[in-house]
């Protein structure tokens, strides 16, 4: 019974220490996590700011891994180069050791008073104001663990199955280092086993060899989850995590042999044999970065070699990622940007359908379907993020703008059916036919497949920029469609009274094109309404009032 509440305790702490962790990042990433992304993506120009960037991040964050990932995101958008990139993370390896250092140092009479700050700070209004907070109590429970870890390892000192267990390991290093580097992984985390193994050292249960084992563990299971993380995404961003993971485990397979030699000397340092493991952490860290850093750009050239370049698929969103959906602002920066790849997949239908329609090349449809797909896929994935985005609570603004985005996905993938199902099959049967238009009327549906395009790009610009004076225009440029509509319609209809025989074998044809290009630019016209209604120039019905 006694084992069991051990146990309890033990695994207790640990999952306070965890969820510590997972506050610190969500709160440090809702307080300051558009500047660290800025900074993270700035701070690379140079190998030693790309350190100091890795080191700086990941000591606010508690997370190498959340840092890994980020620097991958920054890689597969070519906002930082592979070999800084690498740099990157050997910063944030030692950032990760300078947190077990400082949590080790015998503050944790602190945690009380930082979470009775960030409980009254999460009270605040602001986002940077609850953000802080979030994070001051994750550090608190962070050092409230760290106590009850010691609690709870302290009746392991007469344990006889511990000390079994620990004597297993002590004749089998590499299964020991297997052993921590599965915790970690598991966890997540090579900081929680770091601290776990520090418990374990303070209760003088393991000797100084194997806390030096367990270390290395730790940080070679530490650098699998951003590897798993990435086993789906970009090449580049593979390529990073991999080149990561490739250094830690050189470096462990090294200082394997060398654990008993680096014990002896650790415990010459001042610092008491009772903070040997996370010394050995960051001396490990320390000495990796020193001797990994000149091979970084080799290590770049392997990765490529090794992680070929491979036909990514097209559908595949470019800008949303998961972890910028913590700040808002900038997480509907990019799904704007994907939305605008959306419009340009809808624009290149446009083109395509307007050129088989002027040479009669039907070569020239032959994508249409693969890009429609690819729209479909696209405006899904818009949608799904941003309604991720909206379960975290946000601004007035932000809500508004996140339903114009979705609105415009949502009216771009509608012209891609109108295009998909109505103008390619239209243009399809007038070349298998061999069917020819009248020369007004080819000239009045070539008219319209232009002004239709142009109408998509000021759409385009709208969208991004928000331009009142232009979306008056767009508002203007409807009634100049449908003015052009009805005249070519009449105008058709004149030419069949006249027996034009041209005009008799296209006539559904001309209607059907003429019907499906009023439809999208009606579409692309809806660009402008929410702009025109926030500025009360919207009105709901075209229908006249009349007055009895």
């Amino acid at each position: 019974m006694d084992s069991t509440i051990i146990m309890i305790n033990l695994f207790g702490a640990v999952a306070l220490l965890l969820f510590g962790l997972a506050q610190v990042k969500d709160g440090v990433s809702r307080a300051f996590g558009a500047r660290l992304r800025t900074g993270l993506a700035t701070g690379t120009r140079g190998s030693l700011r790309s350190f100091l960037s890795g080191l700086v991040a990941t000591v606010a964050l508690q997370s190498s891994t959340a840092t890994a990932l980020m620097t991958a995101s920054f890689v597969e958008r070519d906002l930082i180069k592979p070999r800084m990139a690498q740099i990157v993370l050997l910063g944030a390896n030692v950032g990760t050791a300078i947190t077990a250092w400082i949590v080790a140092t015998g503050i944790e009479w602190l945690s009380p008073l930082l979470i009775l700050v960030g409980i009254v700070l999460y009270r605040g209004r602001s986002s940077t104001s609850q953000g802080g907070g979030t994070a001051l109590i994750g550090i608190g429970l962070m050092l409230l663990s760290l106590h009850l870890l010691g609690l709870a390892t302290e009746p392991m000192r007469a344990s006889p199955a511990l000390a079994a267990f620990i004597g297993l390991l002590d004749g089998a290093l590499p299964v020991a280092m297997i052993v921590s580097a599965a915790l970690a992984f598991a966890s997540s985390s090579s900081l929680a086993v770091v601290v776990l193994i520090l418990s374990l050292a303070s209760a003088g249960v393991v000797s100084a060899e194997l806390v030096i084992v367990l270390v290395l563990g730790a940080n070679l299971g530490g650098a699998i989850p951003p590897v798993v993380a990435t086993l789906s995404g970009p090449v580049s961003a593979r390529r990073v995590t991999l080149g990561n993971l490739a250094v830690r485990t050189l470096g462990c397979l090294i200082a394997l042999p060398l654990a008993g030699y680096g014990a002896e000397l650790i415990q010459l340092l001042p610092f008491g044999p009772a903070k040997l493991p996370v010394d050995a952490h960051l001396a490990f860290n320390l000495l990796l970065a020193a001797l990994a850093w000149p091979f970084s750009r080799p290590l770049a050239t392997l990765m490529a070699r090794l992680v070929p370049d491979q036909a990514e698929p097209d559908s595949a969103p470019k800008y949303l990622d998961a972890q910028e959906l913590s700040t808002p602002v900038v997480a509907l920066a990019s799904a704007t940007r994907e939305v605008l790849g959306v419009g340009d997949l809808i624009e290149r239908m446009l083109i395509r359908v307007s050129e088989a329609f002027e040479r009669n090349d039907a070569s020239k449809l032959a994508e249409i379907s693969a890009l429609e797909e690819r729209v479909d896929r696209l405006q899904q994935a818009v949608k799904v993020y941003l309604s991720k985005l909206g379960r975290e609570g946000l601004s007035d603004e932000n809500a508004r703008r996140s339903i114009v985005v979705i609105d415009y996905a949502i009216n771009l993938e509608h012209m891609g059916d109108i295009i998909e199902k109505g103008l390619l099959e239209q243009v399809a049967k007038k070349i298998s036919l061999g069917l020819k238009f009248s020369e007004d009327g080819h000239q009045e549906l070539r008219k319209l497949f232009d002004l239709t395009i142009d109408n998509l790009r000021v759409a385009q610009t709208i969208f991004v920029t928000r331009d009142f004076n232009l979306a008056r225009q767009m508002m203007e440029v409807k009634v100049e469609v449908r003015r052009m509509e009805k005249q070519s319609a009449e105008r058709h209809l004149e030419r069949l009274r006249d027996g034009r025989a041209d005009s008799l074998q296209t006539s559904s044809l001309h209607l059907d094109m003429l019907r499906d290009l009023k439809r999208l630019n009606a579409h692309i016209v809806s660009v402008a309404h929410p702009i025109m209604d926030e500025n009360g120039l919207l009105i709901e019905s075209r229908v006249r009032a009349t007055t009895k």
